[in-house]
This record gives C-alpha cells, structure tokens and sequence, in this order.
C-alpha cells in the first residue's frame, strides 16, 4: 500500500501545474519587450517624430521672454520679460487679427461640421457597391491637392476676365465681379472651398465608426418597423456620439491655429483687411520683414497655443458635465 500511494502522489505531482516564479525570465520587461521587437519598432518612429516635431523646439520658447539676438543667442538674448506679448496687444492690428482669425475658423468649423457626417451616412447606406465606392473615391480625391493647386485652380476659375464663373455671369447679364479681390467674399471662398477639398477625408473618421456599430441594433429595429431615418436618429448618430464630440472638442481647440498657407495664398492687396490672421501676421513679422523679430514672432504663437490648451480643456470639461463624453 506503501508503494501505491507513494506512486500516486508521484503522478498528482507531474500533473499539477507549476507556478510560474516571479524570478523566472519570461516575466521580465526585457524579454516581453524582445517578444514584440517588431511592435515597438514600429511605435518608435511617431515617438521619435513627436519627441524631434514637438518636444525639442519648445526649447526656443524661451524667445517669446527676449530680445532674441542670433549672434548671441537664445540664452545670451536679453531677457525683456512680457514686453513681446504687451508689444502684440497694444498694437492697432491686433483686435483686427483676432477677430479675423475667430470669425474665419468658426465659419469653417460650423460650416463644414455637418457635411462629413451626411456623406458617412449616405455612404453607409448605399448598397450598390460600384456606386459606395466612386462616391467615396471621388469625394477623398480633392484632399491631395496641395494648397498652391487648389488656391490656383480657385483663381483660375473665379478670375474677372477668363474665369468660368464670371462668364456665366455675363452671359445672363451681370456684371462680372472680382471674387478673390472681393474682402466680403474672403471669407466664403476660403470655407467652402475647404468644405470641398476636406470633406471626403473627414468622412473616413465617421464611416470607420459607423462600420463599429453592431448590426442587431438595426436588425432589431427594422423587425419594429423603425425607418432609415429612426435609425439614422436612434441608432447611428447616438453610436457615433463619442467620435462627433471628440472631432468638436478638437476643433474648439484648434480656433486660433488656423492654415496659413492657402489664406497666404489667397491674400492681396484688395483682401488684406479681412484676409490677415494670426498665421500670416506672424510671418510677415518674423521672417518676411527687413528685420525679421523672431521673439515678436515666437509670442504670438505661445499665445495662440495657450488659448487652444484653455479651450480645449474647457470644452472638454463642459462635455463631460453634460453628456459624460469628452477627450479624458
């Protein structure tokens, strides 16, 4: 009896499993890490990208406290405190600038906010796949066009003698009008013009969040007898929620930081009173000038970067209070 108990808890012993031990290798961080090698290769390049793009240059903010000198300098500047930011609101171009730069980004964020959302939607609900994806195709293809094409394109087909549009105009007896030197008309060619260049693109977010949503929600309403419009309501945009609120809070955020290239691309003398934004003004005072100011230039930016950090995080904090929703 001895010998068949002790063979006994010989087999218990073989098949009980064993414990991993805290000390074995297999638990370090260095041999997880070496299991996925080829993930953390490919997280390293937007870390790197991020650290080289974001976290170096804001050693030159410190330009934004002096009177930057380059033969001496960001340290060896003279240190002058708040006159830069002091210099930019007391100046007469200031309230102008501003209220170009707020007036312009709401226009284009109201503006375009519902369009991308409609086309998703459509783009859902198609179900002829030949016509899915010539209207999706169609509609991305405008984002690739860099701002000098689009901008000349714009020029081309709104110009006063040879544009499209104004001989249209003259053909059913009106007089033909000067669009881009129009400054009442800035605004509305900059907007939707981006609304046709970015909605394709914008549309991605959405239909990758519509393609999320699990179809026994709609099944279950269709057998309720719900309608594509209840469902849009009730299900889809209630779903999408999250993503519409995180664009929003995103594009609160983003209110001064308006581009510059295609406003610079579009400004002339004519236009200048309500084409002039913050983007542009720093241009034309730190590297366009005869004497560029680089901490003039370098203020103005930490300006708008701090009112883009407040708003964000008070947006987010009013969607959270509200819906329960927002960036964290």
């Amino acid at each position: 009896m001895a010998a068949i108990s002790q063979s006994l808890s010989k087999r218990k012993a073989r098949r009980a499993p064993q414990k991993p031990s805290k000390l074995q290798p297999s638990s370090s961080l260095w041999v997880r890490v070496k299991k996925a090698k080829y993930l953390y290769l490919l997280l390293l390049i937007p870390v790197v990208y991020v650290f080289i793009f974001n976290y170096v240059p804001m050693y030159g903010v410190i330009m934004a406290f002096k009177r930057f000198t380059p033969s001496l300098g960001i340290m060896g500047s003279e240190w002058i405190g708040l006159y830069n930011f002091q210099r930019f609101f007391s100046s007469p171009q200031c309230l102008n600038i501003l209220w170009n730069t707020i007036r312009i980004s709401l226009y284009s964020m109201i503006a375009s906010f519902p369009f991308p959302i409609i086309l998703a939607l459509g783009i859902n609900y198609c179900r002829w796949s030949p016509l899915k994806r010539s209207v999706q195709s169609i509609t991305f293809m405008p984002y690739f066009l860099s701002a000098v094409l689009l901008v000349g394109l714009m020029s081309q087909l709104l110009s006063v003698r040879n544009g499209v549009v104004n001989h249209f105009l003259s053909a059913i007896g009106v007089t033909p009008i000067d669009f881009m030197g129009n400054p009442r008309a800035f605004d509305h060619i900059y907007v939707w013009s981006g609304i046709w260049q970015g909605t394709g693109y914008s549309a991605i977010i959405y239909i990758s969040a519509l393609a999320g949503i699990d179809p026994t929600y709609h099944e279950a309403a269709m057998i309720d007898g719900a309608s594509i419009w209840q469902r849009i309501w009730r299900i889809d945009l209630v779903l999408i929620r999250p993503t519409i609120v995180l664009l929003l809070i995103l594009g609160v955020g983003s209110i001064l930081n308006i581009g510059f290239e295609k406003i610079y691309l579009m400004q002339n003398s004519l236009n200048m009173s309500t084409s002039s934004v913050i983007s542009t003004y720093v241009y034309s005072v730190s590297l366009k000038a005869s004497r560029p100011d680089y901490s003039f230039g370098t203020a103005i930016g930490l300006f708008q970067n701090l009112v883009g950090v407040t708003l964000t995080l008070l947006i987010n904090g009013i969607s959270n209070k509200i819906s329960g929703e927002g960036l964290f």
